[in-house]
């Protein structure tokens, strides 16, 4: 393959604006093509960055995937469409990255994870690329805190105020609330940084006015036998984010951006500040496609957020404990 990939984008709202914006950082990638109904995205698109009015667009991803010779595609579209989109590329046979959370279920995770054998399939979970979250993860991987015993993962956020009126409150579009959407970061960094797997999760969720879950109360037990709380507050008056990792060696705790850790024979608990360097998905994504780098948010991540999430629905709808095994 040339050293320059081709790229199509399903969605041009705002998260694609995002990602647009880290591509033009990248020579080796182009953007060919764009498919969006929404003639209000994609004005958007062209006053934020002008480049873009002389790159086609299409009111159907399908005409778009069919027409414009391309390598990969990144899609950005609301979340119950990630499945039907995501077959379809595959189909083309095209590279993927997909925006969180990849899927909605946990049968259309395993499907779509077939689909994309033998292509680059990643899911844009950005905090595998900042440094605080890899520190921590790095400490947890090497050994360092010992078995992990005991997880704790907090986020609140303004979300059900901030979200009001846009499709993110649509349970057809968005397929649930904050725990699916800002949440599922955090769900996923637990997991990732960790390792572990959901086993049993028993949740209580609290959707407000809302029709999807706002604030949500989640126990877990893991398959390695530890447990672990999540707590997901979306009717909030200021972004915060931590989560800590007790292990059988020591324990490190993660409070938005700080990173403090302490093992045993230690007499208190300091601050790590040599982090891994920052870098984007869609940086790796590139990468992985010219064989540079290995896709470092493999759709395994996405699987397992999706396992957690789906259970704590299921649980916080039927008032009991739920298996991550019941729902494949």
């Amino acid at each position: 393959m040339a050293n320059k990939v081709r790229i199509g984008f399903i969605g041009a709202g705002g998260i694609a604006r995002a990602h647009i914006k880290r591509l033009m950082d990248i020579p080796e990638a182009e953007v060919v093509a764009f498919a969006d109904p929404s003639e209000a995205s994609v004005g958007r698109m062209k006053e934020e960055h002008p480049h873009t009015a002389a790159i086609p667009f299409f009111a159907d991803y399908r005409d778009m995937l069919a027409r414009v010779p391309m390598d990969a595609v990144e899609i950005h579209t609301p979340h119950t469409q990630h499945f039907e989109q995501g077959m379809a590329v595959f189909a083309a046979g095209k590279h993927l990255l997909m925006e969180k959370p990849m899927v909605c279920t946990v049968p259309h995770a395993h499907q779509l994870m077939e689909a994309g054998k033998g292509k680059v399939f990643m899911v844009s979970y950005q905090r595998h690329f900042q440094g605080s979250y890899a520190c921590v993860r790095d400490l947890i991987q090497s050994g360092a805190l010992g078995k992990v015993q005991y997880v704790a993962a907090l986020q609140s956020q303004g979300w059900l105020r901030g979200t009001r009126g846009t499709w993110r409150q649509c349970k057809a579009l968005s397929g649930g609330g904050q725990l699916n959407d800002s949440g599922s970061h955090l769900i996923d960094v637990l997991l990732w940084a960790t390792g572990l797997a959901a086993d049993t999760v028993f949740a209580t969720c609290c959707n407000y006015d809302s029709e999807v879950d706002i604030d949500s109360a989640v126990a877990l037990r893991f398959t390695n036998g530890a447990q672990g709380t999540l707590s997901v507050i979306g009717d909030s008056p200021m972004w915060w984010e931590e989560f800590s990792v007790w292990g059988s060696e020591g324990a490190v705790l993660y409070r938005n951006g700080t990173v403090l850790a302490r093992r045993y024979g230690e007499t208190e608990m300091r601050e790590v500040t040599d982090l891994p360097p920052d870098s984007t998905p869609d940086r790796n994504f590139i990468d992985a496609i010219l064989r540079r780098d290995e896709v470092r948010v493999p759709p395994e991540c996405g699987l397992r957020v999706i396992e957690l999430t789906e259970a704590a629905w299921r649980s916080a709808e039927e008032c009991r404990p739920v298996r991550v095994s019941e729902l494949a």
